[in-house]
């Protein structure tokens, strides 16, 4: 069988990051990139280790974000052994069924990587529509081999293959746990918009008034309604109405930057 290395960022998922461990038990080495946390992160890490029967497969890494999630994995990518690379983040875990598909196709080999669907859960909720629709129902590339592409984009980042017509597609699903209280989630989005405005403006991608006004508003009827986000009741309108807000910290801030010249957010 082909070994798998899986690849797993993390800072300040003391909550999180022993359920995403305990998944990955049938990878044979688990790479944990660490953005300087300063919870029980590390000392949780370090009791999985301390528990684990091969402890030499658990490697604990640290590496600064800089505000760039592609870099971070790309990074990670080469301190990888394995053919078979796996991209969890920690606050995620491989279901049973997505795990036995995985052992399933890197044994027969038929792809060169794999989109793998995505369950988002808030409040307690599996939402099925609005933003996290497309993940749900098409998925995300996190299984690849090595040496077949690259990640890009600062936030929200995503693998682009070197070669089209090479990813798969499985059933079983990673479950995903985001910001599970509404303060968690705050704090978030106000990270990934100063990360995602500083990268418009890179791309000479400009904000003005127009946008700041009607962007969020837009963005709340395309995915609550048009998305269908209704659908996953009082947590579908919450998580709509916070991306929103998401997109107007994005526009806000980029209209920040390109008055004041500063990156200071």
């Amino acid at each position: 069988m082909n070994k798998i290395s899986v690849i797993i960022l993390t800072k300040n998922e003391e909550k999180n990051i022993e359920r995403a461990l305990k998944s990955v038990q049938f990878c044979d080495e688990i790479i944990v990139v660490n953005d300087e946390s300063t919870d029980g992160t590390i000392n949780k890490i370090l009791d999985f280790k301390f528990k684990t029967l091969n402890k030499s497969k658990i490697i604990l890494l640290k590496k600064e974000l800089k505000e760039n999630f592609a870099e971070q994995r790309n990074w990670a990518m080469t301190k990888a052994k394995n053919e078979w690379i796996l991209f969890l983040d920690a606050d995620e875990e491989i279901s049973l069924q997505l795990k036995n598909e995985i052992v399933e196709m890197v044994t027969t080999n038929s792809k060169k990587a794999y989109s793998l669907r995505r369950r988002d859960y808030f409040w307690g909720n599996e939402l099925k529509y609005g933003e996290i629709k497309e993940a749900n129902k098409k998925g995300i590339i996190r299984l690849i081999k090595k040496g077949i592409g690259k990640w890009v984009g600062t936030v929200h980042e995503e693998f682009i293959p070197n070669t089209i017509g090479m990813v798969g597609r499985v059933k079983g699903y990673i479950n995903h746990y985001p910001h599970q209280t509404i303060s968690e989630f705050i704090s978030d989005i106000n990270i990934y918009s100063t990360i995602r405005a500083k990268e418009l403006y890179k791309n000479k991608v400009h904000s003005n008034i127009i946008q700041i006004l009607f962007y969020p508003f837009g963005k709340f009827i395309y995915t609550y309604f048009f998305k269908l986000g209704f659908l996953d009741g009082a947590a579908g309108f919450a998580y709509a109405f916070i991306m929103s807000f998401h997109s107007f910290l994005v526009r806000t801030k980029l209209f920040q930057i390109q008055n004041t010249n500063e990156n200071r957010l």
